[in-house]
């Protein structure tokens, strides 16, 4: 599977690595479970909403320096039913319960109206 991320998530998720230095370590082992499981497995994800083949998944982070549950992942899976080597996963953005209670409604749809 393809995984990128918007600007807005490498900022969030650089901002974050300074506070949680096992985040690079978290984020390889939520790409497998992704590779496994685009749409996520049980209560930790939730799909937020489906636009064709653009489902938007908000998903617990679990983060090793946190010992917590306390960042999200909002995510693209967008799937190609031609080929399947080309499904793929977008972040679009991570924060920390913490500082923000939800995620960036603006920000998904602005993602949603741009691809």
């Amino acid at each position: 599977m393809n995984f990128k991320g918007t600007l807005e998530f490498q900022k969030d998720f650089k901002r974050l690595l300074k506070k949680f230095k096992s985040l690079d370590a978290d984020l390889v082992e939520f790409k497998k479970i992704l590779s496994e499981s685009p749409l996520g497995i049980g209560k930790h994800f939730n799909v937020i909403t489906k636009v064709g083949n653009v489902s938007i998944i908000k998903a617990r982070f679990f983060c090793k320096s946190l010992k917590k549950k306390d960042l999200r992942v909002i995510y693209a899976f967008i799937e190609n039913h031609q080929i399947v080597e080309m499904n793929g996963a977008e972040f679009i953005e991570i924060y920390f319960k913490g500082e923000k209670e939800n995620e960036d409604k603006s920000r998904i749809k602005a993602y949603l109206e741009n691809h």
